[in-house]
């Protein structure tokens, strides 16, 4: 088994020294390209995905880099806005010579690709868990640091099928691209699982009135409910409808909405709100998880779950560039991708809290998490969860 243990960390923290033989900015460095969105509607993602990033990093450069070599991060502000991430995409390969990239969002995945597959140099990851992207064949030189999002709604359907056999389901989802994404997925699974979708809601992303919808969800009466395609609003105010009106649904939700701080802002309408994440909590103390330790020893204050998502994904590209260089095989786009396809049982210091596998575009693994108002925590209310094929 490769990967993250006490002893390879006590090894890391040993090697330190190395890294003060090496230049601040060497000709030979391992250049992590990025279009982060520091600023607009999507900089709380991209502050805490930026922090994670340059962590590992700062990890792997104590220890003396990749095979000698220095890893950094060279990324700009895209105000998560596509033109300004391509802009900046194309500015910084023609600065730097650079193999692993990082992205802001699906459309800019989606426009960025042709690139990639042209260039053939890079190897690229991001923001995005979208289903479409989960595809080898039409976007070889990409994958994402966790489940797409049909994954993460079929991973809640496996926890509900074994709660609740039969459950009725009521899907809410965002008038856009994102949050449309999983339904049909998640209504054919439902089916083969023997639970019944008995209604979908769709909204405006940031709807403010939902008592239509509210009334809705009172008819269908639903045992659980499932948001996708919101960070935050308008969660609470159907959560606080519903429960007013004493109906009794389970409400669920996706990755983009599982942060525990922004449900504390909450408060007790949140209690029990429910979902899918792929990864431990920063304060997670349960298990074997030097990863999370060396965390809260470098950032004594809480950490969000883009952290831990840009965390990750720094250890992924690395972990790929480590086993491409120990083939004796070029760093480029095809490579790349291949020495990751190769990543199995992989331990990521506790990050994900079992062994993972990389087999296509995506990392098919999460946990349902529930909140506790009281303690201001996701708790978990499931052990690990994959639907691996």
């Amino acid at each position: 088994m490769f990967g993250i243990t006490r002893r390879t960390l006590i090894a890391l923290s040993a090697s330190a020294a190395i890294a003060t033989s090496l230049p601040a900015a060497a000709a030979d460095d391992i250049v992590i390209g990025g279009s982060i969105p520091l600023t607009g509607v999507f900089a709380f993602a991209g502050i805490g995905i930026e922090a994670g990033m340059q962590d590992y990093i700062k990890i792997l450069n104590e220890a003396g880099g990749i095979q000698g070599r220095k890893v950094r991060l060279a990324y700009e502000d895209t105000g998560y806005k596509v033109d300004a991430s391509v802009a900046v995409f194309n500015k910084l390969t023609s600065q730097d010579e650079i193999h692993l990239y990082y992205g802001d969002s699906t459309g800019f995945a989606k426009t960025i690709n042709g690139e990639l597959d042209r260039l053939g140099s890079i190897m690229m990851a991001g923001a995005s868990f979208a289903t479409e992207l989960n595809d080898p064949k039409a976007f070889p030189h990409q994958f994402m640091a966790g489940p797409d999002y049909s994954e993460m709604t079929g991973i809640l359907l496996e926890y509900i099928a074994k709660e609740k056999p039969g459950a009725k389901i009521v899907l809410v989802n965002s008038d856009t691209e994102f949050g449309r994404d999983p339904i049909a997925a998640t209504k054919a699974r439902a089916g083969e699982l023997g639970l019944e979708v008995v209604e979908e809601i769709i909204t405006p992303p940031t709807a403010v009135d939902v008592s239509t919808e509210v009334l809705k969800l009172r008819r269908a009466r639903p045992d659980y409910t499932i948001f996708h395609g919101y960070v935050l609003a308008p969660l609470p105010e159907f959560m606080s409808q519903a429960k007013q009106l004493g109906l009794e649904t389970k409400f669920m939700g996706t990755f983009w909405s599982m942060d525990s701080s922004i449900w504390a802002k909450v408060g007790e309408a949140a209690d029990g709100f429910m979902g899918v994440m792929p990864y431990r909590y920063y304060y997670d103390e349960a298990g074997d998880a030097p990863m999370l330790d060396r965390i809260r020893e470098m950032r004594p204050e809480y950490q969000s779950t883009p952290y831990m998502q840009g965390f990750l994904t720094a250890m992924l590209f690395t972990e790929a560039a480590k086993r491409t260089l120990e083939a004796g095989k070029e760093l480029n786009g095809t490579n790349l991708k291949a020495a990751l396809n190769s990543i199995e049982n992989f331990d990521t210091g506790g990050i994900i809290g079992v062994p993972i596998s990389i087999p296509g575009n995506s990392i098919p693994v999460g946990r349902i998490y529930r909140y506790d108002a009281s303690a201001q925590k996701m708790q978990p209310a499931s052990d690990w969860i994959s639907v691996q094929e």
